[in-house]
């Protein structure tokens, strides 16, 4: 009679267990209960990468921040194409009060294989931002296979938690400028 109500409560404790949501488990920091991903609401994965001067700069490093996670390269003439848009999103938004954060930057991943090629476009777009990345690995840079990118332009908006809030085309054109401006407080 013990050993049937020593399994009986094997089985209960067992089954409480595994309906109980997995954050109430597993989870030792609330703050991280967001999945890592690359979906709306999920955390961004992180992104560690060198710029033009050989300085690493990891994407966490701009938590506080609205910040555009923006895949291009010099090549990539619909990028080019865009970065105007992004150059008037950044002048327009850097220094703005948002709900969750504390002004706006953009966070260029590039997919160059020529780092000339991509520090001549820097220039000529004039991309007056600081945070210019690459490991000049074209398709294979790491950043783009974590982010499963497809193809560029590709974009991700995420806010001062490192969250993310909108990708893709909706990010593009007019649409960059309406999804921030509904994030602003006060510019």
């Amino acid at each position: 009679m013990k050993i049937k109500t020593i399994i009986t409560a094997t089985f209960l404790a067992l089954g409480l267990f595994l309906i109980m949501p997995c954050n109430t488990v597993f989870s030792g920091n609330p703050e991280q209960k967001a999945l890592v991903g690359t979906r709306v609401n999920d955390r961004a994965p992180e992104i560690v990468l060198q710029d033009p001067d050989g300085k690493v700069i990891p994407l966490s490093s701009l938590r506080g921040k609205i910040v555009l996670i923006d895949f291009w390269a010099s090549w990539c003439r619909p990028c080019r194409a865009e970065n105007p848009n992004i150059v008037a999103a950044y002048n327009k938004y850097k220094d703005a009060k948002f709900k969750n954060a504390d002004g706006f930057t953009v966070y260029s991943v590039s997919l160059d294989r020529q780092k000339n090629a991509w520090l001549a476009a820097i220039q000529q777009d004039k991309l007056d931002w600081p945070n210019h990345v690459s490991d000049l690995q074209f398709w294979n840079c790491k950043a783009a296979v974590d982010y499963g990118v497809q193809g560029i332009p590709m974009s991700y908006l995420i806010d001062g938690n490192g969250i993310i809030l909108a990708s893709g085309n909706s990010l593009r054109g007019q649409g960059l400028h309406t999804t921030i401006d509904a994030l602003v407080k006060e510019l």
